[in-house]
């Protein structure tokens, strides 16, 4: 794995958060969320240029088992979408921290990635 675990934050509904160099913030789900929907087989991503509110469902993740919503950890403006996702999905599964990645936020206030868990806790909540 090319991206080090240790530098996300994770929501308890299994979105993942990395900040870039740049300041944006990359959003994705995590690898238990990924392994518990099995094979993943559509995504409907935000829209770029919209304003999303922290914890509102921007995104929906379909496998042949369920479907999901996808939260945000962060408010702000949707600057990219991974747009390989609508095509090849299955990226989710096969790489969900590197390019399996949802959307790219830039934040309204960072400071709220400070209510996520860290990687020990959420792995810990992954337990449960």
């Amino acid at each position: 794995m090319s991206i080090d675990e240790k530098n996300l934050k994770f929501l308890e509904s299994h979105e993942w958060a990395r900040i870039e160099d740049d300041g944006t913030v990359t959003v994705g789900i995590s690898n238990h969320a990924q392994e518990l929907l099995g094979d993943i087989v559509f995504v409907e991503l935000p829209e770029v240029g919209g304003n999303i509110e922290m914890k509102a469902s921007v995104a929906v993740v379909e496998s042949v088992k369920a479907a999901s919503d996808v939260y945000t950890p962060i408010s702000g403006e949707v600057m990219e979408v991974n747009e390989n996702l609508v095509s090849s999905p299955e990226i989710i599964n096969s790489s969900p921290y590197n390019q399996g990645w949802f959307f790219k936020v830039k934040p309204q206030n960072i400071n709220e990635l400070n209510e996520m868990l860290d990687l020990e806790a959420y792995q810990k909540f992954s337990q449960e």
